[in-house]
C-alpha cells in the first residue's frame, strides 16, 4: 500500500444523514476520534456515539443563523497542513490545532431546491459555503487526508475502511479526491447557471455527474457516452442496453411527440431522427396502423412512440414489426408481454420529465448554443394568403404537417392527408427536391394526394414548389412566407384554386 494512512480523526459536517450511521458505527469502532457540528453532531449523540462539538474545538460558538460553523484555523489548519512538512507539524503543536483525517460532507441540494420552485432567498440559503470549502481543502491535501464529498459515496467508503481496519492508500484517497472536485465543480456550475439564467455573461458552463459507457458510437470504431439521468425520463422495462443512435432517434421521438402530448391517440414510427410515419386515429391500434402504412419499408428496425398507453390489440399489430425501441406512458400487462416477447426490442415508460430548453453541439473548435425551437404553430397565428382558404379538414390537416415538419431535416416538405403523414422529402440541398422525393414516395406507397395538404420548414423563393405540388393534387399548403417574392406563389395559388397559409415562423432543423 502506498503512503498507507491510518484515520485517527474525521470532521463529519453533512446535510444528508442516510446511510450515515453505518459509518459512524465503524470510525467509532476504530477508535477514531469525531468532530461534528448543528444537525449532525445531534445525529452522532443520538447514535450513543461520543463526538466532540466544533465549537468547543474552535472556542467559537456557530453565528450568523448557522452561515458561519466550521471556517476556522483550527479547522482548517487540520485538514491542509503537510504532514511531511516539518513546519507545518510544528504549527498544529504551537497552536493545539488537532490533525484531521477524514473529511465527511453532503452539500445543500442547491439544484433540489432551484427545482423545487422555491423562493429567491430559500434558493440563497441553500448555497453552501463551509461544506464546499472543506471539500476543497480536503481533496486538494489527498497525500495526508481522505475526503468523502457525497451521500452516494457512503457505501464506497464505508467498505474501504471496513476491509482495511481504516487505513487508506495514497491512490485511495486520490480517487475520493477526483469525486470531491467533480463535485464541487458541478455544484459551482450550478450556482453559475442559476445566477446566469438570463444569459448575461456569455459563458458556457455545462456539468452532467451521471455518465453512461455506450457499446460505441454512431460507427463501431467510434467510442461513444452518454452524460445525464436517463432513470429521470424513462423506466426501462425490458430489451438490451440502448446505443448511441437509439439515444438519438429517442431524443427525436419524445420531442416530436411532445407536439402531440394532448391529441388523441397518436402513433409514430421514426427512422435516422425523422418521422417516416405518424397518424392521430379514434384509436391507438387504428393510429399505429395508418403510421405504419406511411412506410412500411422504413419502418423495419425503427423506434416507435405513442401518446398514450399501449393496448393489448395494438401490441399484437406491432409485435409483427423488428423494431428496435417503443415508447409511451404506459403498457397494458398484456401490451408489455406480448412486446417483451422479443429478447432484444427496448420497451420504455416515458415520465413526465422536463427537457431542457436549448440546444447544445460542437462545432469547429467550440460550441454552438441556441434557444431550443419551442414555438408550435397554431390555428390562431395563421395568416390567410390566398383567395382561397382552407376548409376544417385541411386545416387540422395542416397544422398535423407542420408539427411533423418542424421535427424533420432540413430542407423538408412534409405531405399529410386525414391526419396521416403520407411522405416527407427530408434532408434535400433543394426544396423542390424534397417536395419530388416526398410525392415519389407518397405514390409509391398508393397515397392518393388529391386533397392532401403540404408543409414547408421554409418559405418558397419561387412559386414551383406550389406548381408541382398543385400538380400532384395538393388543394393546401403552409409556410413562413417572408420571401420578396412570396407574391408568385400567391399568384399561382390563387390562378389554380390552392389555399395557402403563412405562419411567419421558419423552422429550419439541421
Amino acid at each position: 500500500m502506498s503512503n498507507p494512512k491510518k484515520i485517527s480523526s474525521a470532521l463529519i459536517s453533512v446535510f444528508s444523514k442516510d446511510g450515515l450511521a453505518p459509518i459512524i458505527k465503524t470510525l467509532s469502532d476504530l477508535n477514531v476520534t469525531l468532530y461534528s457540528t448543528g444537525g449532525t453532531e445531534q445525529f452522532i449523540k443520538d447514535l450513543g456515539y461520543d463526538v466532540i462539538a466544533v465549537e468547543d474545538l474552535t472556542s467559537y460558538p456557530s453565528i450568523l443563523g448557522g452561515r458561519v460553523k466550521t471556517l476556522h484555523p483550527k479547522i482548517f489548519g487540520g485538514i491542509l497542513n503537510r504532514q511531511n512538512v516539518e513546519s507545518d507539524v510544528q504549527e498544529l503543536e504551537a497552536f493545539d490545532i488537532p490533525q484531521i483525517d477524514l473529511v465527511i460532507v453532503d452539500l445543500y441540494p442547491f439544484e433540489k431546491t432551484v427545482n423545487s420552485g422555491a423562493s429567491h432567498d430559500d434558493i440563497i440559503e441553500k448555497i453552501d459555503i463551509g461544506g464546499i470549502s472543506l471539500i476543497r481543502a480536503a481533496a486538494k491535501n489527498y497525500k495526508d487526508v481522505i475526503c468523502v464529498s457525497s451521500v452516494n459515496d457512503y457505501q464506497e467508503f464505508l467498505e474501504l475502511i471496513s476491509t482495511s481496519n481504516g487505513t487508506t492508500a495514497e491512490l485511495d484517497r486520490k480517487h475520493f479526491a477526483a469525486k470531491s472536485f467533480n463535485i464541487s465543480s458541478h455544484y459551482d456550475s450550478a450556482i453559475f447557471n442559476y445566477f446566469n439564467k438570463n444569459h448575461e455573461i456569455a459563458t458556457l458552463k455545462l456539468s452532467e455527474t451521471k455518465g453512461q459507457v455506450l457499446r460505441y458510437g454512431e460507427n463501431p470504431h467510434q467510442r461513444g457516452y452518454f452524460f445525464g439521468n436517463f432513470e429521470a425520463m424513462f423506466t426501462k422495462l425490458h430489451g438490451k442496453e440502448l446505443s448511441y443512435n437509439n439515444l438519438l432517434d429517442v431524443d427525436a421521438a419524445v420531442n416530436l411527440m411532445n407536439e402531440f402530448k394532448n391529441d388523441p391517440p397518436t402513433f409514430a414510427i421514426l427512422k435516422h431522427n425523422n418521422a417516416c410515419g405518424i397518424a392521430t386515429r379514434p384509436s391507438l391500434k387504428e393510429a399505429y396502423a395508418d403510421a405504419l402504412a406511411g412506410d412500411p419499408v422504413s419502418a423495419f428496425g425503427g423506434i416507435l412512440i405513442a401518446n398514450t398507453t399501449v393496448d393489448e390489440a395494438t401490441a399484437n399489430l406491432i409485435n409483427s414489426l423488428f423494431c428496435e425501441v417503443v415508447i409511451a406512458p404506459a403498457f397494458d400487462p398484456a401490451a408489455q408481454a406480448i412486446l417483451a416477447s422479443k429478447k432484444n426490442r427496448i420497451l420504455l415508460i416515458q415520465k413526465d420529465a422536463k427537457l431542457p430548453d436549448t440546444n447544445v453541439r460542437t462545432c469547429l473548435n467550440g460550441v454552438l448554443v441556441q434557444d431550443k425551437d419551442l414555438l408550435t404553430d397554431t390555428l390562431e397565428k395563421l395568416s390567410y394568403q390566398t383567395d382561397e382558404k382552407p376548409n376544417s379538414q385541411e386545416l387540422e390537416d395542416l397544422i398535423f404537417a407542420s408539427k411533423i415538419c418542424k421535427h424533420t431535416k432540413s430542407n423538408t416538405i412534409v405531405l399529410a392527408k386525414n391526419k396521416q403523414l403520407c411522405a416527407s422529402g427530408t434532408g434535400q440541398t433543394s426544396r423542390v427536391d424534397a417536395l419530388n422525393q416526398a410525392i415519389h414516395k407518397a405514390v409509391s406507397f398508393n397515397f392518393d394526394l388529391k386533397g392532401a395538404v403540404m408543409a414547408s420548414d421554409a418559405f418558397f423563393p419561387f412559386p414551383d414548389c406550389v406548381e408541382i405540388a398543385g400538380n400532384a393534387g395538393i388543394t393546401s399548403v403552409i409556410q413562413p412566407g417572408g420571401s420578396i417574392k412570396d407574391e408568385l406563389s400567391i399568384d399561382y395559388c390563387n390562378a389554380n384554386n390552392i389555399s395557402m397559409v403563412f405562419t411567419g415562423i421558419r423552422h429550419f432543423k439541421h
